[in-house]
């Protein structure tokens, strides 16, 4: 890993007083907390909760604060935290099949058992931008009427979009106070109560996609205690794309949808909300539950033609990140299945199918130290680059060597 070097100390220390002024802003806006940041930006604190590999709100919202919401800074931050922290050992497995689930949508079956949750998303928005956030959201506390005008859209109805379209809307001094909402970690209001079974295991008991692998009772291996190793197998595979870098495994998902390999899958289903964790004590004899926490989970269905050994059938990939993270889950498990190729017998074809090039490749914390580093002086270096272009163009401008004439030939 490529960090900071050691340089002019006058000038580092003030570096860093110019960066705690940019970052605290104009001094005459209120500061904001972290409770403010964990609570109205979740899916960025989620986000650096998954790449930093460390399931705090709190300090991911502190590391998002101090980054100035630079996310890859934010999971540097996490992570190193991460690596002074003591580890007393390992959760058991936990149940997504028991999760007190929020959101949950299947692009495979309209009806599922315990039904489709469209819960918080984005989905089936209009992507305008609403004005009203501007000033103060306003929370509905009656269901809207179907003949309710609707919001202000900005660049619109005289809102923004340019000195054109109007002032801003003058800041409201009412206060409005948002509703309960049911929390899937409660379990109230009727969201998240019941289990609900996973749609792949409706397929399975058909016997139309493979079987889940057995545990063989083997520890995991642990990429926050050991480099990545080739070959890796699916756990350490699975991990490192848990903790990759979202965007590059949206770019390679995406390539696989597009012809770069063999995987453009259903989405069984993509569920969110809150799971146990538990953790066995020995001292004890059984499981003690730790608390909850939210995860994002994804099982894509997968056209399988079958082989020697196994018959016609649906193979699965699988995602899993922490708070809701969906695109990151979709596009992990899409990555899962490519990397499969080669145990099913596929060829490989594309640079999402090779697990060397997509795991070296999908960690932003090492790829942005080693890119970063650039930035660092390579003042030798680069002189004696100088010196040597200098020395092959004088080279190449200087004339000819003269030559003797060749003898005659004798009679």
């Amino acid at each position: 890993m490529y960090v900071a070097a050691k340089g002019g100390e006058a000038a580092i220390r003030a570096a860093h007083a110019l960066l705690d002024a940019v970052r605290r802003g104009d001094p005459a806006i209120p500061e904001i907390g972290l409770d403010q940041i964990a609570g109205q930006l979740a899916l960025a604190v989620d986000r650096v909760m998954a790449e930093g590999s460390l399931y705090d709100r709190e300090l991911a919202a502190l590391a998002l604060k101090q980054a100035r919401g630079d996310l890859i800074e934010a999971a540097f931050l996490a992570r190193a935290l991460r690596a002074t922290l003591p580890r007393f050992g390992a959760s058991a497995p936990v149940d997504t099949g028991a999760m007190r689930v929020e959101r949950r949508v299947s692009a495979t079956f309209k009806d599922v058992p315990g039904g489709q949750v469209l819960g918080p998303t984005f989905d089936y928005t209009h992507r305008l931008l609403d004005a009203r956030l501007a000033t103060q959201a306003r929370w509905p506390t009656s269901p809207i009427p179907d003949d309710a005008p609707p919001p202000p859209v900005w660049g619109r109805d005289g809102v923004g979009g340019g000195a054109a379209a109007g002032p801003l809307p003058a800041p409201t001094a009412e206060v409005v106070t948002p509703p309960t909402l049911p929390s899937p970690t409660r379990g109230e209001g009727g969201v998240g109560v019941a289990p609900m079974p996973r749609v792949t295991d409706l397929i399975g008991a058909e016997g139309l996609i493979e079987a889940s692998p057995a545990d063989d009772g083997a520890p995991p291996g642990d990429l926050t205690r050991a480099p990545l190793a080739f070959p890796a197998d699916r756990a350490l595979r699975l991990q490192a794309l848990a903790r990759g870098d979202e965007g590059f495994l949206l770019s390679l998902a995406y390539s696989t949808q597009r012809g770069y390999g063999r995987t453009h899958p259903f989405v069984g289903e993509i569920r969110f909300g809150a799971v146990e964790v538990s953790m066995f004590a020995e001292e004890l004899g059984f499981e003690v539950p730790l608390g909850d926490i939210a995860l994002t989970e994804c099982q894509s269905v997968n056209q399988f033609t079958g082989s020697a050994e196994a018959p016609p059938q649906f193979t699965r990939g699988y995602g899993l990140a922490f708070g809701q993270s969906e695109r990151k889950a979709i596009a992990m498990a899409l990555m899962d299945r490519a990397l499969r190729a080669g145990e099913l017998g596929e060829e490989r074809t594309a640079p999402a199918q090779d697990a060397e090039f997509v795991l070296s490749h999908a960690d932003n914390v090492q790829a942005t130290g080693f890119l970063e580093h650039l930035k660092l002086p390579h003042y030798v270096d680069f002189q004696a680059e100088l010196e040597l272009v200098r020395r092959l163009r004088a080279d190449r401008a200087a004339p000819p060597p003269a030559t003797a004439p060749a003898a005659e030939d004798e009679a």
